[in-house]
């Protein structure tokens, strides 16, 4: 029997890798001759670099940056098997999960260190690249990447303006020449499956300003600034952000790749998927395992679960899902080739003792519905 494992992250406890290692501990329990093959996937957030370079044999490159909040931060960025392409994770440098909740602050918070990953990547001779941008603590709309690749953004007075959203507002020109001239000879692949536009009731500043610490009043704010810089986009290079599908990913930054940048967009885990070869080694397997924390009505707009039963669907291989927890809305789910949904807790458990013994409760998780499916097949 060949049983193929594709799980994400388990947010704050488990990377996919470990994830996938937990599972076929349980796989393997129920059935100790059977072939397993794991393939750690993501779905463009947290997690999509450690995937793709385990995947492809590839290695990663430590880079000291500017987080979030203008404090040095450790980062890092892949180089793929091919060692050519290279993949940046954008919450690695500006991310959510570096700063506490009670520091957020997106007038503030800046993609500086975004930038600064490229730039270094850049130093280091590579071209071709494809960015993660999940997770971010930011709502600067790329502008901070653009500065830390020598993008000069000046305001009424000729100055140059400082960093973060807030600093939009002042925002009147930029000097398309001061930046970095490798950059029309890159190619830039997006990770992302967000289309909401830069501005606007459905823009980045108002749908996912909120979880990066914005009031209702900051977040009109971050809406009237993005407003004016889009304004100073469209003047300086003819493309219109306001209202373009995607530009509002990770507060803004994808109408920035959209605007500066040689660049494509494409649905996170399908990238991944892709450059996992996740279909081809589906080939024959008699089911498959996947999972996340939290599964839940969300998981059907292209989280991993949602993307990996879309390609073993193709061959109509069952498709096991594995939850750290389970909300509202995983009906929807049966629809699109997911047999079953199952919890990891069993019991009534404190959220910390979850997480602390989540790969204990994966594996166990994994051998009951591995021996139920066992079971079936006799």
């Amino acid at each position: 029997m060949k049983v193929v494992i594709a799980p994400d992250s388990y947010k704050g406890s488990l990377s996919s890798v470990s994830a996938a290692e937990a599972i076929a501990k349980g796989v393997k329990k129920a059935l100790p001759s059977c072939e397993v093959i794991s393939v750690p996937v993501a779905d463009g957030g947290e997690g999509t670099m450690d995937s793709l370079v385990s995947a492809t044999g590839g290695k990663k490159v430590k880079v000291s940056v500017m987080g979030p909040l203008h404090k040095k931060v450790a980062a890092e960025y892949g180089v793929l098997g091919d060692e050519k392409t290279c993949v940046i994770e954008m919450a690695s440098a500006s991310g959510l999960e570096l700063i506490n909740k009670s520091e957020r602050n997106p007038l503030i918070a800046t993609t500086f260190g975004t930038g600064e990953l490229i730039k270094q990547a850049l130093d280091d001779g590579y071209r071709h690249f494809i960015l993660a941008v999940g997770g971010s603590a930011t709502n600067d709309g790329g502008a901070g990447m653009l500065q830390a690749l020598g993008l000069k953004m000046m305001n009424d007075a000729g100055d140059e303006i400082g960093l973060g959203g807030e600093a939009l507002g002042e925002v009147t020109s930029v000097q398309l020449d001061s930046l970095d001239s490798r950059i029309k000879d890159c190619q830039f692949l997006i990770a992302s499956d967000v289309q909401n536009p830069f501005i606007g009731p459905n823009g980045a500043s108002h749908v996912f300003g909120p979880q990066k610490g914005a009031s209702p009043e900051v977040v009109e704010m971050l809406d009237h600034y993005m407003g004016n810089w889009a304004d100073v986009i469209e003047h300086a290079t003819k493309v219109r952000l306001h209202d373009r599908p995607g530009a509002g990913a990770a507060g803004g930054i994808g109408g920035a790749f959209q605007a500066f940048f040689n660049a494509d967009m494409k649905r996170g885990i399908d990238l991944v998927i892709e450059y996992t070869g996740l279909k081809e080694k589906m080939v024959n397997a008699d089911c498959v395992f996947t999972g996340e924390g939290q599964c839940d009505f969300q998981t059907a707009s292209g989280k991993t679960p949602m993307g990996v039963a879309e390609a073993a669907r193709i061959n109509h291989i069952p498709v096991f899902v594995l939850a750290g927890s389970i909300g509202k809305g995983i009906e929807e789910l049966y629809e699109y080739g997911i047999t079953s949904v199952h919890s990891l807790v069993t019991s009534p458990m404190e959220l910390d003792e979850a997480m602390e013994r989540s790969a204990e409760l994966l594996a166990d998780a994994a051998e009951r519905v591995m021996r139920t499916f066992i079971a079936f097949q006799r």
